[in-house]
This record gives structure tokens, sequence and C-alpha cells, in this order.
């Protein structure tokens, strides 16, 4: 067998996998309710088989919060692996830019002040979202020089942006005084609440960005090459980057507008990914997007089995005590494998 059908047979293997996983932890999270169900009980009843509970339980009560999940997920996993291709860094998130703290920033603002036009539960999304998209330009108009934005200069007003919005959040936190809790809590990420109506606004964004990008994986494939070779490859180096961003903030705006911070989907799945099958962007963006929702769904059905006695965990605790040991581990063992050397 040559190398060519090789890696073939282990991108059907690689995907194969992740969507069994995927169906897996979405059945055994539609199972987890005040009366837990069997992993059959779940199946059935998410076809509307079996008792009325049963079925209540799953498609009215669970099943927007996985559906949810899986949005999520596969927006920041996705986003991550554009942002490490972007930035040809396996360092690099939705956070790298200051998006996550731009989002918190939002959210803590509604939370800390009155706004007597729209109730709260509809303005700490959308401050979340708006100032989400308003940090990103924010730092590219700070990269902006000489008109160029070279990717150094991005990243690094993006980590003094970012650092900066946090400590606004920090300062929000201090002066909250009675909603200092829910602001912490936000910033944990939760996917409780969420609903149908909800998954009608997210949903729409988070599937456009994702198909935006998937669509120019050849391009991303070209600015991994760096900048010259892309250009000599006839792609149009700035405006690509700044759609691929653009793209990025736009799908992580909206995976956080609800659910608050998530971190280490978008860093830790597509490291992960690209070990397995390289760093063609063709392959590994689609099965980002599998992998992130496959993830935040076991995420999820790990906050709410792994501890009864203290009820269900932010699922943002979760992903990072996940994520962090095993990304050490990568960047510790693995480090000739990820595709960047």
């Amino acid at each position: 067998m040559d190398g060519a059908a090789k890696r073939r047979k282990r991108t059907i293997t690689v995907f194969a996998a992740l969507f069994v996983l995927l169906f897996v932890f979405m059945v055994l999270d539609l199972a987890q309710a005040f009366i837990p169900l069997t992993f059959r009980e779940a199946l059935l009843a998410l076809f509307g088989i079996g008792s009325e509970t049963n079925v209540i339980i799953v498609q009215q009560m669970n099943l927007p919060r996985v559906i949810m999940a899986c949005l999520v997920g596969a927006g920041l996993s996705i986003a991550g692996a554009v942002m490490q291709a972007v930035f040809r860094n396996p360092m690099a998130s939705p956070s790298i830019l200051g998006l996550s703290s731009g989002a918190a920033l939002g959210a803590a603002v509604a939370m800390t002040f009155t706004f007597a036009f729209l109730p709260m539960v509809l303005l700490v999304p959308l401050l979340a979202f708006v100032f989400c998209l308003a940090t990103l330009f924010l730092v590219y108009s700070i990269s902006h020089v000489g008109g160029k934005v070279p990717t150094e200069t991005l990243l690094l007003a993006g980590i003094a942006v970012g650092a900066f919005l946090s400590a606004l959040v920090s300062l929000l936190i201090y002066i909250a005084g009675d909603q200092m809790q829910g602001i912490i809590y936000w910033t944990m990420g939760n996917l409780t609440n969420a609903d149908w109506e909800n998954i009608a606004i997210v949903a729409p964004l988070i599937i456009a960005g994702c198909i935006l990008m998937i669509t120019y994986s050849r391009e991303l494939n070209a600015l991994m090459l760096g900048d010259a070779h892309a250009l000599d490859l006839g792609v149009e180096v700035r405006k690509v980057r700044l759609q691929l961003l653009v793209a990025s903030a736009l799908v992580t705006a909206a995976a956080v507008a609800f659910v608050g911070v998530i971190g280490f989907v978008g860093l830790v799945v597509p490291h992960i990914l690209r070990i397995v099958l390289g760093p063609d962007n063709r392959t590994l963006l689609p099965a980002s997007l599998l992998g992130g929702a496959m993830f935040l769904v076991m995420c999820d059905y790990i906050s709410r089995v792994i501890s009864p006695s203290i009820g269900i965990l932010p699922i943002g605790i979760i992903t990072a005590l996940i994520g962090a040991p095993y990304f050490i581990y990568l960047l510790r063992r693995r480090r000739s494998e990820v595709g960047w050397d």
C-alpha cells in the first residue's frame, strides 16, 4: 500500500471514529437527567419511542443542550485550527487575539450595569457578541502599520489587548457587588440554559462561518508556507487573512455569546488531529469540526456524572482539566509530530 492510500485509509478511519464517538457521547449526555436513563432508553426516546417522560427528558430538556454543545465545540475547534494555520503557530487559539476576553468584558458590562431597553437574558449574549467582534477590529487596527498587517504584530497586539480586557473584567468583578457570582460563573462556561431560541440564533452564524473557513482550506495551506510563497501561488494574502480572521471571530463570538467562555477546545482538538492526520487543512478543518463537537459533548457528559454530590460542574472547568495536561504532554513528547517543524 502506497503512502497516499495509507493516508486515505487513516483519514477514513479517523472520521469514522469521530462520528461513532460523537454519536455515543450524544446519547450518553441525553440520558443524564434527574431521572437517569439507560443508553437504550435515551436512544429510543430520541426517536420518540418509549414513555412520555423519557421523550420529554430527551427531546425537550436535554436535546437543546447537546445540540448547543455540538455547535459550540465545532465552532471553537475549527476557529482554533484556522488561527493556528494563519499564525503558523500551534499555540494559537480563538483566545490568542483577545476574543474570549472581549466577550467576557461584554458579558461583565451587561451584568454590572443596568440597561432598561433590554432584559439581561438578551443583553448578556448581545454585548458578548458585539465586544468579541469589536476586539478583533481593535487588534487588527492596532496591527495595521504602513499598509501591512504582519502576523507577528497581530499576535502581539492580540496578547496585549487580551490582557488589558482581562484586567477590565477583573475590575468589573471587583465592583460588581451582587452580580460578582454571575460574572465569574459566566466566565467558566455553562450549557445548562441552552434552548431552541438560542440555537436558532447561534446555528446560522456558526454554520456559515465554518463553511467559509472550509472553503479557504487550500489558501490556508498556502499561508502556512509563508506570505511570500502564498503570493507566488496566487493567494491574496491580506484579503484572505482578514476574511479568515473575521470568520473565526464571528464563529467564536456566536459560540461564547450564550454559553460563556470555554477554553482549550480550539487549542487542543486541532492540535491532536494535526498529529493524527497531518497539516493538510482540507481534511484537518472538517475533522476539527467533528472532533470539537465530540470533545465538548464528552466534557458536558463528564460534568454531569463526575460528582453528583456537588452538582453540575461548569463545562469550562472540565475542558481545562482535560485539555491543559494533555496539551503539556503534546508539547513535551510529540513536538516533532505536529507538522510545524
